[in-house]
């Protein structure tokens, strides 16, 4: 069944029409000029009829590996409070303890509409079940409604990358954008698309994936168990490993990455190299050039699928900035299917930082509780 645009519904949103798994209708949305802030008219009507009440709290968690992070999020994006615990292992009962300890250390003394947990992993197009998380021992676990029997709240899920991009484009890099597709570099390369106003899941729940788009046909092997996936070669693992490699080899380029790890070159990781390449070091520099040149070549074919207006690009390898996205818009440019007879994707750094994730599973958890209130 195919849904109408946002701008041309009323009344309350639900989760589902802010997660779309379902085709679009065949209408084209046209962008203003020069994609200014504000965009196009269905845009603007768009934000506007997303607008939550403005004392409306939302708590928001971003669940990773090795910590929980929340924080109380306003109605403009603003963290108000926060607070952390250690990830208690990979046990889902310990986890939705300590999920159920920081909501209410937070609620204390305010009024709160909705909890939003943003976590790495598929979750099922209902939104109420983890098919699989990679850092933790959720299969096919309800935690929506455990969560919601617990807290006695409207509580929303969603993919971690997902509620980044859903952040990057409400209050972030991503503004003014109908086509918006975000890239999230760390251990690996994580991903994320806002399409019309919606998060784009695919017809799975399962889109998003872009690292292990495969760049490089027998290429270096992947956790995923293919060869050649994207994040083995523009990720931070990517940009350690090939540090690494170097060292070993004794090169005399790489004295000054060994001399930051006390000689010891299994040391090296990707924010060594970044460390030091903003310090000036020739070697990381060029390290980081080979990086976002593989960068570039994937965003250009993400752009010949999914011709977005913008890639916003965040993550820890971010800390970099123009040292890595320099390189990656020459070579985006290079490799654009069409470069020169096409418009092309701006890219940009993300705006919101490693609180993107947190910002925005609050901002969609208060959006979608509208049916609730």
């Amino acid at each position: 069944m195919q849904q109408s645009p946002p701008s041309e519904q009323s009344g309350p949103t639900s989760t589902a029409r802010l997660f779309s798994t379902t085709p679009r209708s065949g209408r084209v949305w046209r962008r203003s000029r020069a994609g200014q802030l504000g965009g196009s008219a269905p845009y603007r009507a768009l934000r506007q009829h997303l607008r939550p009440a403005a004392n409306g709290l939302a708590i928001g968690i971003d669940i990773g590996g090795t910590k929980v992070a929340a924080g109380v999020v306003d109605a403009e994006g603003h963290i108000l409070r926060e607070a952390r615990r250690s990830t208690p292992g990979s046990n889902p009962r310990s986890v939705e303890q300590v999920i159920v300890e920081l909501v209410e250390e937070l609620s204390r003394g305010t009024r709160i509409r909705s909890v939003g947990i943003g976590a790495a992993g598929w979750m099922d197009l209902d939104g109420g079940t983890v098919l699989f998380s990679p850092h933790l021992a959720w299969r096919n676990e309800p935690l929506r409604d455990n969560l919601q029997r617990l807290l006695r709240r409207p509580v929303m899920l969603a993919n971690d990358a997902d509620a980044a991009a859903w952040a990057e484009w409400r209050f972030g890099a991503g503004q003014g954008q109908d086509r918006l597709v975000c890239i999230t570099l760390g251990t690996g390369i994580g991903g994320a698309m806002v399409m019309d106003g919606r998060v784009e899941r695919g017809r799975f729940g399962v889109a998003g994936e872009f690292g292990h788009q495969i760049i490089m046909p027998g290429g270096h092997r992947c956790e995923c168990g293919n060869r050649g996936c994207w994040e083995q070669y523009a990720s931070g693992n990517a940009l350690g490993r090939e540090a690494r490699e170097l060292a070993l080899a004794n090169s005399p380029v790489a004295q000054e990455l060994l001399k930051a790890v006390d000689g010891h070159a299994e040391r090296i990781s990707g924010a060594t190299v970044t460390e030091l390449a903003i310090a000036g070091d020739a070697a990381s520099k060029e390290l980081l050039e080979d990086v976002g040149d593989w960068l570039g070549l994937g965003l250009a074919n993400l752009a010949a699928a999914l011709d977005p207006g913008k890639f916003v690009i965040g993550g820890g390898l971010c800390a970099a900035g123009e040292l890595l996205v320099a390189p990656a818009r020459k070579a985006f440019a290079r490799n654009l299917t069409g470069r020169g007879f096409r418009p092309a994707a701006e890219i940009a750094l993300a705006a919101l930082g490693p609180n993107a994730g947190l910002i925005g599973a609050a901002d969609l958890s208060r959006v979608s509780s509208r049916t609730h209130s």
